[in-house]
């Protein structure tokens, strides 16, 4: 599909249980949309909602109102209003996410937490632990780390083994959350090339980058969501 990915008229906000209910309303009335080969960034001041954006595209914050449209399996999906199996099919076919913080079961070995998206999905254990291999490989995680818990890592090697499990593999929408934040120039550089390859085999991906370097060499386009902040509505 060529527009994989559309977010009409979102609402979302937090209730704050312990402070008598109050709503804080956190953005308002979000559209925007994503094409395939496309690399849209969210821009904007921290706190402006950008990551509350992508939690809700991924099904881990709930929303107000309006619809975020997926074309999954020859249909479309509203995430908005999906029932939590087909959430958890979205996830697993149609969109992957890239997160800041690496959460692994203990005692999984990295190589096994980057193919585990790919066994999901039916591969092969040796085909997907081959790819992992490849991944980790590229993003210069030494060979000795990869039959190694990613608890026991740098904050480097573990977003480096967090970037090789959200790339491994071939979702049609692709969401990043600071994916660079963590890593040295070497393998900032790597993930520049990795993002561009997704781009020309057309995955449409929507990330947030702080590093302006880095933002600038992926983006096709940067989105303000200041744009759609409470803030600006109460100035």
């Amino acid at each position: 599909m060529a527009t994989p990915l559309v977010v009409s008229e979102v609402f979302k906000s937090f209730t704050m249980h312990l402070r008598d209910g109050i709503k804080l309303p956190v953005v308002n009335d979000v559209n925007f949309s994503v094409a395939s080969g496309e690399c849209v960034v969210l821009g904007g001041p921290s706190g402006i909602g950008k990551s509350s954006i992508l939690k809700m595209l991924y099904g881990n914050y709930a929303v107000d109102a309006g619809q975020i449209l997926v074309a999954h399996r020859d249909r479309i999906v509203d995430l908005a209003r999906a029932d939590p199996r087909t959430v958890l099919d979205v996830r697993r076919q149609t969109m992957g996410y890239v997160s800041q913080f690496l959460r692994t079961v203990p005692r999984v070995s990295a190589l096994d937490v980057v193919a585990e998206p790919l066994l999901s999905r039916g591969a092969s254990a040796g085909d997907a632990r081959e790819k992992a291999a490849a991944l980790l490989s590229e993003l210069n995680l030494p060979e000795e780390l990869w039959g190694l818990p990613p608890a026991t890592f740098s904050g480097g090697e573990q977003q480096r083994v967090n970037i090789a499990r959200g790339f491994i593999t071939d979702h049609s929408v692709l969401l990043l959350d600071e994916p660079t934040a963590s890593l040295d120039a070497r393998n900032r550089a790597v993930v520049v090339e990795m993002i561009a390859d997704k781009k020309r085999k057309g995955v449409a991906l929507l990330g947030i980058f702080h590093d302006e370097e880095v933002r600038e060499a992926v983006s096709d386009r940067v989105l303000d969501v200041l744009q759609f902040s409470p803030r600006k509505a109460a100035a």
